[in-house]
């Protein structure tokens, strides 16, 4: 058998390699359009940074150590440029010489590439850049080693967005981040990405939401935005997200679906016979909704080319689809994701709920502990966890890890407490917030507690709820929600009768929890109330000129 392989990297190499242990006899040719088949793209703005200082620990494999391990004939610098399904041949431009291999079968792993936005001037620009691979960055390299920027911009806010901007600031740039979304990070919710805001602000970034680059001036220096507004900046790198390089498979006539993403059915798949595709280009099902979705990331591409490998080898394997999985450090902090956010929700008409809760990355008696924000959003009637967020410096990966296994593993949020971890007080909690989640989430199920949102207070409010804050009269005093009074927890059973049982009472402390002992103790008294979820720490977060000090 005659396998061939177009595009390398993360798909494209897990396919090959898993065809090499499992068909030793097979011929196996890899065409890479670039001069690197194999190299770490996600580590880019980490050598950018110079966290990453040596260049070559970028190069995962070479073409001459793949030939040795795997037998593989490698070709760098050869462009597929055309597919013939029906004779079932392939033809490659190699430095201007084009020829052609026949195939049994064709894996098609050609990756997304970076969007350029048709924006007045920019291609009169010759400092404005994409990243996508070695020679990219190499470009980036020698703009900032040679030019010496002081400003720089950053436009898109996103995952890679993000990665840059703090890349460029460790190196002494000035940056401004621009976002045409409401808020960076658009992937997570207003709410969580507000931590994620205050971090660059922290560390000298200039955010610039709501607004996107409509004109690029002076060679590129200037940048005007879409509201008229301008911004200098000695050098821009473009991150306004990727798009499926589907070129050579809608030339082939194979099918194509979402955002031109290439279709495939769960065995990976193409409408034409012996052509399959794995990785960032092709459409795959969001794993709890079913629907068609494109999802970029390395993680997912890796299995893909594994699978499609044994499918083409008879062994039986299927998509089940992607979650998304995400994760992004931003300086000090790291902000991580996975399933649906409730923008997606909303529009999806799903009857949800959320929790917020505030946890330790270990035990608070422990030197260096640290505090995170999580966010667990659930089906407000069976329990399905449809997607969870967290933020802060340490832990967040490893719970947002968990809660994505459950989602795959089917877990309801009432299961939550019966997960265990290891613990010691260098390393967790005795009760992790993963369990606290669940334990909070099954007080929403089953009616223990009624909760409401941080957009929600106002309405709330202006219907005549009346808000009381459960801290101390220290903690009020520091800052306070507009309209709040001031009732402390371990007294309050002293000022039931300040309490009118014809009205309605939101209650709120710091995080969440003093909040919920007292709407237990005042519910049990005939109180009317609800806990603001979240509460104080994530409603300031938010809406901080809401704040009274």
């Amino acid at each position: 058998m005659k396998y061939i392989i177009v595009g390398g990297v993360a798909g494209g190499m897990s396919a090959a390699t898993r065809l090499r242990r499992l068909n030793e006899d097979a011929e196996i040719i890899v065409v890479e359009k670039g001069p690197y088949v194999s190299f770490a793209n996600c580590g880019l703005p980490y050598y950018l940074a110079g966290e990453i200082t040596d260049r070559s620990q970028l190069l995962v494999q070479t073409p001459e150590k793949l030939k040795a391990r795997f037998n593989l004939d490698v070709r760098t610098n050869s462009e597929a440029i055309k597919i013939d399904p029906k004779n079932k041949s392939l033809d490659i431009n190699n430095e201007g010489k084009t020829y052609t291999e026949s195939y049994d079968k064709l894996i098609l792993s050609p990756g997304a590439k970076p969007l350029v936005p048709d924006i007045k001037g920019i291609s009169a620009a010759d400092n404005i850049f994409t990243l996508r691979n070695l020679p990219d960055i190499d470009k980036i390299m020698d703009f900032v080693e040679n030019k010496q920027p002081k400003t720089a911009t950053v436009i898109g806010a996103g995952f890679i967005g993000l990665e840059l901007t703090e890349s460029l600031a460790n190196r002494g740039i000035k940056v401004t981040i621009v976002e045409k979304a409401t808020h960076v990070l658009p992937t997570i919710d207003t709410e969580m990405a507000s931590f994620v805001q205050t971090e660059l602000e922290k560390n000298n970034v200039t955010t610039i939401t709501e607004k996107a680059a409509a004109e690029f001036k002076e060679n590129g220096k200037q940048i005007i935005l879409d509201d008229g507004s301008q911004i200098e900046s000695d050098l821009t790198i473009l991150s306004v997200g990727v798009k499926p390089d589907s070129t050579l498979a809608k030339a082939a006539g194979i099918k194509l679906g979402l955002k031109d993403g290439i279709l495939v059915d769960d065995h990976y798949q193409t409408s034409e016979p012996d052509i399959y595709a794995v990785g960032d280009a092709i459409v795959v099902k969001q794993t709890t909704t079913k629907q068609d979705a494109v999802i970029s990331l390395a993680s997912p591409a890796n299995r893909q080319g594994r699978q499609v490998a044994d499918v083409i080898s008879g062994l039986n394997r299927t998509n089940k689809g992607s979650l998304g999985t995400a994760i992004v450090r931003v300086f000090n902090i790291g902000a991580a994701s996975t399933g649906l956010n409730e923008k997606q929700l909303q529009s999806l008409n799903y009857d949800y709920k959320v929790i917020h809760l505030e946890g330790s990355d270990h035990a608070g008696y422990y030197p260096g502990s640290q505090k995170m924000v999580l966010k667990v959003i659930f089906n407000s009637k069976n329990g399905e966890i449809y997607g969870a967020q967290a933020v802060g410096p340490n832990g967040m990966d490893k719970r947002i890890d968990i809660i994505a296994t459950a989602i795959k593993a089917g877990v309801k949020v009432s299961d939550l407490p019966e997960l265990e971890f290891s613990y010691a007080p260098p390393y967790g909690v005795a009760k992790d917030i993963v369990n606290m989640a669940g334990y909070i989430a099954e007080n929403v199920l089953e009616g223990e507690t009624d909760s409401i949102q941080w957009y929600e207070l106002k309405d709330e409010m202006a219907a005549g709820a009346k808000l009381v804050d459960v801290r101390t009269p220290k903690e009020f005093a520091a800052g306070h929600m507009k309209g709040a009074f001031n009732v402390e927890l371990d007294g309050i059973r002293d000022h039931l009768s300040e309490f009118s049982k014809d009205e309605t009472y939101i209650i709120s402390c710091k995080s969440g929890q003093r909040g919920y002992i007292a709407e237990r103790i005042l519910k049990q008294h005939g109180i009317s109330c609800k806990n603001l979820d979240g509460a104080y720490d994530l409603y300031a977060s938010v809406l901080g000129d809401e704040i009274v000090h």
